[in-house]
Formats: C-alpha cells, structure tokens, sequence
C-alpha cells in the first residue's frame, strides 16, 4: 500500500509529500523545502526510512532541507540537470529574495534530463515529467497507478506558476500544462508546490488560466 503525507512548511508555506511504501517502510520525499527535522521525524513517527529526495525544481522554497535531511538520511537526492546551477546558488537567493543568505544545497547524486524515466523505490513508480515553465529544469513526477501527479509550481488549484523570475516563460509553462500534464487525463489528482490538491480535469474546465489562453 502507498501512502501520501503532506506537509506545509517554510516561509512560504510550500508542500512537502512524503511517499511511502506502507509494506516495505521505505518512503521518497518530494520537495525537501524546509524544516527537515519535521520531514525526518513525520516519516520516523510513522515507521518509514527516507531512501530517496526528488526536488520538482531549485526556486529556494522547494530545496532549503536538502541537504540537512539528506544528511540525516543518506538518502540519494534528484534533480533536474538543468536545474544544476541554481540548486548551487541557494545561498545567493536567499541574499536575493531576504538579504541573508541561505545554507548550501544538497549535492545531486542523479541529473535527471528531458526524456522520461522511471524511479522506483518498493511498490512506489513514479514517471519524471519534463516541465519547465516556471523555472528551469522543472519535473513533475507522475504516480500513474495510483493516478496522481507531483506537480511542483507548474499548475495550481485555481493558478499557475509565476514566470517573471530569472528562467521563466509563460508560453513554455503553458505548454508543458497543456501538452504534458493534462493529457495524463481528467481524473489524475494533481500535488502541487503551494496550495490544495485538485484534479487535472477541474482546472481544465474551471481554471480562469486555462480556460482563457489563447494560443
């Protein structure tokens, strides 16, 4: 059986999921954002060991515990290759977005690239969704059987990611939207990086930026 935690935490309340493998114990974290004593200790509380970290992309709010919970762990952390560059510059987005600077990231163990892979951790499978839009190098990782996709900052309930920051393009984020994520089909849940979870097939239809975009 696979459950999903969710956490809310950091400064900007972004989401932390952890995937767990119910039969094994072994879990994945998605988006180690921030508090990794809270991350380590939900997953501890629960019986499950963290065997994997995957970051959707390197915007500060998605990665600031990278590197404390990878030491807690010895779990391997992913990323998007192109991602690679501001995952090394956490500490100077924090000079830029706080004027304080934030610690060092987690060191990549595995570059991910634009094709589609499969990680697999237990009965967990998820498929890397090559997304970027938002931010460079963004992935959204796709659990096809349990019909739910982890979609970063790249779709909302009710929005969609912000692309005035260094990287960003609103049309390739509505490409990746329209040409990646919703034909995954109406019924797939999406978990995003800031907000509630919905489905694909309800910001199809109800999302005003969807709805609305002109080609």
């Amino acid at each position: 059986m696979i459950e999903i935690r969710t956490l809310t935490l950091g400064m900007v309340d972004t989401n932390c999921y952890i995937v767990a493998d119910t039969e094994t114990g072994e879990a994945l974290v998605i988006d180690p954002v921030d508090e990794a004593d809270t991350i380590y200790t939900t997953a501890q509380d629960a019986g499950w060991s963290i065997r994997l970290i995957l970051a959707t992309h390197a915007h500060f709010d998605h990665i600031i515990a990278s590197k404390a919970l990878k030491e807690k762990t010895s779990a391997a952390f992913v990323i998007h290759q192109e991602a690679a560059p501001m995952l090394a510059a956490l500490p100077e987005q924090g000079l830029r977005f706080f004027g304080t600077r934030f610690p060092d990231a987690a060191q990549p163990d595995q570059l991910l690239g634009n094709s589609r892979e499969t990680i697999t951790l237990g009965s967990i499978s998820l498929e890397t969704l090559y997304t970027p839009g938002h931010a460079p190098g963004h992935v959204s990782y796709f659990m096809a059987a349990q019909k739910t996709v982890f979609c970063g900052d790249c779709l909302f309930n009710g929005g969609i990611g912000r692309t005035d920051l260094p990287g960003g393009s609103y049309q390739t984020l509505m490409h990746s939207i329209f040409d990646v994520l919703l034909p995954l089909g109406d019924d797939v849940i999406a978990l995003s990086g800031h907000g509630k979870p919905t489905t694909l097939g309800r910001e199809r239809k109800t999302n005003s930026f969807l709805v609305n975009y002109q080609p």
